[in-house]
């Protein structure tokens, strides 16, 4: 591969995705909760209902996606490339579905619901098709722990310039306050976002490829065609008792709650915990920017520790790291405005950092997988849907169950309230937002120090250097 002013076009090509996406999931996922409770005024039956339709929705389309596109005869599934080329579009499109009301929604419409269901699901079935593919491409690329860590950085740097989004969003519509502005900035990003996968559909190549041309040659004559229900079942269990992925699984699927509670949740939180004459509307646009923003940059600038110490340690850290953080903003309270400011941002900041770090040991389970059990081409998308079978229905947990604990306290009626509330009524509710923000992340990473200290494969970046 040819490199162009130091570039390396085969990472440029598969981060192009990362950066279309990027800038899709992150305004998707930081403002369809704030949009449907606060202006669409779903109920909160409705609400849970959409999260379950979504919950169920979410966990099979990733096992279901990786057979297809694993086993498919068809070019545009079984083909990576391909599959993110058509399915860029239609992804560009259905992040459009939740900003433009099918009418104008009453309190409690049950329309708006069906609304909900519908973007949800429909989001996320072409955010699956397209980030599987992708998925799969990053452990086809290259099997060598330095060409991996070159895919992350310039994977990190297309999040950090997608993640701007949020920033610019926000100063566009007044976050969301102006929504005429903030619906044609989504229209703008999803254009921008299709050209970007594209780019990757027509130009990523992986090891495999030619591989695969051979092989689809060879078979044409004498093909079996895909793989019986029963081989998949039987490749997926295979899959699911191996220890190292057990051990992800559980610790990802904590790491997917708290990344969708801080995702949905912070712009509420700070809305109701920090008073608006402390921190400025334009203030606060950046500071939820750099929620997303100084994740990517936190990850490039701890290149070189990967290098050295591995992404078993650096996770392992950010997990201890969050514990103590949550732990200290537990004991000096929420009278810290700056301080909880602060907390937020760098809280949501760890838990997207270490996240972007997940491909990592996955990829690793494949390359184990690909060993242990002889097999002629890697399953990258039945291990990375697997994977997503047991820790997506987490991104729908968490609002479910925050939303339900702030009803409890009176945030239904703090949103539905018309004329300017007594601040005494909702006491209660601004310390139950405190304790979430500060025993939620304790809890989780408690329990994920627990679940990935026994993981095995934790010396990758040494034996890629022998």
């Amino acid at each position: 591969m040819k490199f162009v002013l130091g570039i390396h076009p085969n990472a440029l090509a598969y981060s192009m995705t990362t950066l279309g996406a990027g800038m899709m999931n992150s305004i998707f996922n930081f403002y369809y909760v704030k949009l449907f409770l606060n202006r669409y005024k779903i109920s909160e039956v409705a609400f849970h209902q959409a999260q379950v339709v979504f919950m169920i929705w979410n966990a099979i389309n990733d096992p279901l996606f990786g057979y297809i596109q694993d086993n498919s005869k068809f070019a545009c599934c079984s083909r990576r490339q391909f599959s993110i080329l058509y399915g860029a579009p239609l992804y560009a499109l259905a992040f459009l579905l939740p900003w433009f009301p099918w009418k104008h929604y009453e309190e409690g419409d049950w329309l708006s619901g069906l609304h909900l269901i519908v973007a949800l699901c429909a989001f996320d079935g072409l955010l699956t098709f397209v980030l599987l593919a992708q998925c799969a491409l990053f452990a086809e690329i290259s099997t060598r722990h330095e060409s991996r860590l070159q895919l992350i950085k310039y994977n990190q740097v297309a999040t950090l310039i997608g993640s701007t989004s949020i920033l610019f969003c926000g100063l566009v519509s007044d976050n969301m306050e102006n929504f005429a502005y903030f619906q044609a900035f989504a229209v703008l990003v999803a254009a921008l976002a299709t050209a970007c996968m594209c780019y990757t559909g027509k130009y990523s190549t992986s090891q495999y490829e030619q591989r695969e041309v051979c092989m689809e040659n060879a078979n044409l004559e004498n093909s079996d065609g895909a793989l019986s229900w029963s081989s998949v079942i039987s490749l997926t269990k295979q899959i699911m008792t191996e220890k190292n992925f057990l051990f992800f699984v559980t610790m990802n699927f904590f790491q997917v709650f708290h990344l969708a509670f801080c995702n949905n949740f912070m712009m509420i939180f700070a809305d109701n915990l920090i008073p608006k004459d402390v921190l400025s509307s334009s203030i606060r646009s950046i500071m939820y920017g750099a929620g997303f923003i100084c994740p990517q940059c936190l990850v490039l600038l701890s290149h070189a520790s990967l290098k050295k110490f591995g992404y078993y340690r650096i996770i392992l850290f950010s997990f201890y790291f969050e514990g103590v953080a949550a732990a200290v903003m537990f004991v000096l309270g929420p009278e810290h405005y700056y301080l909880l400011a602060f907390y937020l941002t760098t809280n949501m900041v760890i838990v997207q950092a270490s996240f972007s770090l997940f491909n990592l040991p996955l990829a690793d389970i494949v390359d184990a997988d690909l060993i242990k059990h002889k097999r002629r081409s890697p399953l990258s998308s039945m291990v990375f849907g697997t994977n997503a079978l047991f820790t997506k229905p987490a991104q729908s947990l968490a609002p479910m169950l925050v939303v339900t604990i702030l009803n409890q306290f009176g945030y239904e009626n703090l949103n539905n309230g018309v004329a300017q509330p007594d601040p005494s009524l909702f006491l209660g509710l601004h310390d139950a937002m405190f304790y979430l923000i500060c025993l939620v992340p304790l809890c989780i990473a408690v329990i994920q120090i627990l679940t990935w200290t026994p993981f095995s494969i934790q010396n990758s970046h040494v034996t890629a250097v022998r």
